[in-house]
């Protein structure tokens, strides 16, 4: 079991590590010209978490449904998964194209952008808004590859995508002065790049499979149960990036020099997210193969193992911002008082990844068992948890009140999934 999941594991470590360095290229080089750009990236970049997020379920609930496929070796089904995801997600990203000015007028809004800055966040978006076609299939994709236990090409994507990106957003912005337009073109060139690749990985390895195409993909009862799962995942996705658009929304209420600090700091959370996330998408493909396989021994198996290993990678990133927290922070910023204020949150990044790591294994647990409904629910009430927390909290400084919301949302996540998983087993749903 160790060997299979470290097998999985692995690759998508160094898949999932490099998506935060993109974001952490595109931040540092935005920091670079001033603290008005640095956080107009965060926002920008917020803004498209906030709407591709939502849509996470294309490659969620892909994973989920083809692993469970993949254990029972149902080759008919792997592929009817592929085309059900591949057909909501072309429609998706029409829908978005065709309602980009809304979209872009609401976040602005939304995010409480103002001025220069708010010019800065619409170049980014309107360039950016053009690689949603590739960007969801991508998530579709991969997320099938995960469930044939394929965590390879996945890694070869991602790698690819993202070294493209950096060297396009490094070229059009140092080179050619684009600034905020330039990483944003550098973003929307990669992912077709990205999604081409795709294409061609699946026909070497998979392409035998299309000969198993037929009419199943799109019988009523399969669609039902596929939209039905999805479904939930999305519920559950709105709620989990409303609740990091607010923490953007209240930073940047709380000025630019706070918002400049948060999006720093958020860099740890998410180079610990997707760090620990590999070990969730372990667990997605090796839980939904067994569950799939009705095999519950190896199931259980699967999900504890997931579990230590997801805990010692959390450890081994707080002994990692024990020693470099400064080191990481000039990466993003030399102003003297941005990275004198961040000091004041060294702790609290080192405590984050012990207290976060429980909801993200456990979002892994869930969708192998397809288990969308208790991901909602558990998701709905964490984040009734975050809205209580943030302002009962009021009384402490503006900074401290948004990040001990944040710890206790996760924290809140990852109890109340224990709970559910305690009380349902792999009955779960």
């Amino acid at each position: 079991m160790n060997k299979e999941i470290l097998r999985l594991a692995i690759p998508n470590i160094l898949s999932n590590i490099s998506i935060p360095l993109l974001s952490t290229v595109d931040t540092v080089l935005m920091g670079t010209l001033s603290p008005r750009h640095l956080g107009a990236v965060g926002i920008g970049s917020m803004i498209f978490n906030f709407i591709y997020w939502n849509f996470g379920f294309l490659r969620m609930g892909t994973t989920g449904m083809t692993a469970q496929a993949f254990g029972a070796k149902n080759q008919a089904e792997q592929v009817n998964n592929f085309l059900r995801a591949s057909s909501i997600a072309i429609l998706l990203a029409i829908l978005m194209l065709c309602l980009m000015v809304p979209f872009e007028k609401l976040a602005t809004l939304a995010f409480n952008v103002e001025g220069e800055q708010a010019r800065l966040v619409q170049e980014y978006f309107y360039v950016r808004i053009w690689a949603a076609p590739a960007t969801l299939l991508i998530y579709v994709i991969s997320g099938w590859f995960f469930g044939m236990q394929n965590s390879i090409f996945p890694l070869i994507i991602t790698v690819a995508v993202n070294l493209i990106n950096i060297c396009a957003s490094i070229y059009l912005v140092k080179y050619q002065g684009l600034e905020m337009k330039g990483v944003a073109m550098g973003t929307v060139l990669s992912q077709y790049f990205g999604l081409l690749l795709a294409f061609i990985l699946f026909l070497w390895k998979y392409g035998h499979l299309r000969k198993l195409i037929d009419k199943g993909w799109k019988k009523k009862e399969a669609f039902q149960r596929f939209l039905k799962v999805n479904g939930d995942i999305f519920i559950r996705t709105v709620f989990l990036t409303l609740a990091f658009g607010f923490f953007y929304s209240k930073s940047a209420e709380a000025g630019e020099t706070i918002l400049a600090i948060n999006v720093i700091l958020l860099q740890f959370l998410n180079w610990m997210s997707f760090g620990i996330d590999g070990f969730g998408y372990a667990a997605e493909s090796l839980v939904g193969k067994y569950f799939g396989a009705t095999d519950h021994k190896n199931t259980r198996h699967a999900i504890k193992i997931s579990f230590l290993w997801g805990l010692a990678l959390a450890i081994g990133f707080s002994l990692c911002y024990i020693f470099f927290f400064l080191d990481i922070v000039g990466l993003f910023s030399e102003d003297s008082t941005v990275i004198q204020a961040s000091l004041e949150f060294k702790w609290w990044m080192v405590v984050f990844p012990v207290v976060a790591f429980i909801c993200y294994m456990w979002d892994g647990v869930y969708i192998g068992l397809t288990a969308s409904k208790s991901m909602r629910n558990t998701m709905i009430l964490a984040f009734g948890i975050y809205l209580i927390s943030y302002y009962a909290l009021l009384n402490q400084t503006p900074n401290k009140a948004i990040w001990m919301a944040m710890m206790i949302f996760l924290f809140a996540r990852g109890i109340l999934q224990t709970v559910w998983y305690k009380k349902h087993g792999l009955e779960l749903k």
